[in-house]
């Protein structure tokens, strides 16, 4: 397992990165859960989907010995082995605006896009598990 603590100064660049607002809405959406386990945000890249992969975020008790993990304020992030090569170099943002709301992977890796018109990258409404939200 290797981990990242992301301070002012990281000395290890971690698999995934999580913007300011990213961490912030993960850290509520932890926060609402009430479990009594510390639970962390597991990303991984799964076989399937539109454009071939498609992304899982979920919140995970569990830590692998294989899991690259990355600290972001309150908020760890749990990435396996098989998914850190897909996921190398990405962000997570949130956004919450009036044409787009809810958590969106950047991937520079991505080479093509769901057939949904999501962007490359993008965590398609029909692939996503969790997570996707819809105005109201």
């Amino acid at each position: 397992m290797s981990t990242t603590e992301v301070t002012s100064e990281p000395t290890i660049r971690p698999v995934i990165s999580l913007t300011e607002e990213a961490a912030t809405k993960v850290a509520e959406l932890i926060a609402a859960e009430s479990s009594d386990e510390e639970l962390g945000l597991r990303i991984a890249v799964k076989a399937g989907g539109c454009s071939g992969f498609s992304y899982e975020m979920f919140f995970d008790p569990e830590t692998n010995a294989d899991d690259h993990i990355a600290v972001f304020g309150t908020v760890t992030v749990k990435v396996d082995s098989a998914s850190s090569q897909h996921l190398d170099g990405a962000t997570l943002t949130y956004s919450d605006g009036i044409q787009e709301a809810g958590f969106s992977v950047e991937n520079p890796n991505a080479t093509r896009s769901c057939g949904c018109g999501i962007k490359p990258g993008g965590i398609c409404l029909f692939r996503s598990r969790q997570w996707q939200e819809l105005p109201g």
